[in-house]
């Protein structure tokens, strides 16, 4: 009877066996390396916050283009102001709308309207007016140069629809009522 020996040649444990034998570390060190490089370059390719006109990336690129942005952002908040003009027919119904148009605007808090009254830019009858229907004012253009302010009020049903979705991670949910 012949004894089998302690090292059998048929089944060697090799690292990595599914590899083929072309393989070795150093080929995987540097197909783990490329990928960790092109992953790298993809990120900064696609985060270029580059500030243009035509891109507006973070809040702080709207506080500064905010008009007078130490009030605005002292008294209230940078704001994003659209204007759009909507066109309802009845026969036949249909509606319509304009070319909409972006402006840096600001929202005051309803505690800091007296800077707008120092300036004689409201009336007393506006602020009560605005106040009545628990509102505040918005503005935009220079203050010291005659801003087209409204009363506005702040919708409840508007939501950011980017907070709280599958999978995202959860922004603080402190909003301040104006």
């Amino acid at each position: 009877m012949k004894r089998k020996s302690a090292r059998s040649t048929d089944t060697e444990k090799k690292p990595f066996a599914f590899l083929p034998p072309s393989f070795n570390y150093s080929t995987i060190a540097i197909l783990a390396a490329v990928l960790i490089l092109g992953i790298g370059i993809g990120t900064v390719f696609t985060s270029d916050t580059g500030a243009t006109p035509n891109n507006v990336s973070s809040s702080i690129q709207i506080d500064q283009a905010a008009p007078n942005p130490e009030v605005c952002i002292n008294y209230g908040a940078s704001a994003m102001v659209m204007d759009a003009r909507f066109f309802v027919t009845l026969k036949p119904f249909k509606v319509y709308v304009s070319q909409p148009t972006m402006r840096p605007g600001c929202v005051l808090r309803q505690s800091n309207w007296a800077i707008l009254t120092q300036r004689n830019l409201i009336t007393g009858d506006q602020e009560r007016d605005c106040r009545q229907k628990l509102n505040t004012f918005g503005y935009t253009g220079d203050l010291g140069s005659s801003p087209a302010i409204s009363c506005i009020y702040q919708s409840e049903d508007a939501q950011n629809f980017f907070i709280n979705q599958p999978g995202a991670v959860n922004a603080p949910t402190t909003t301040e009522q104006f």
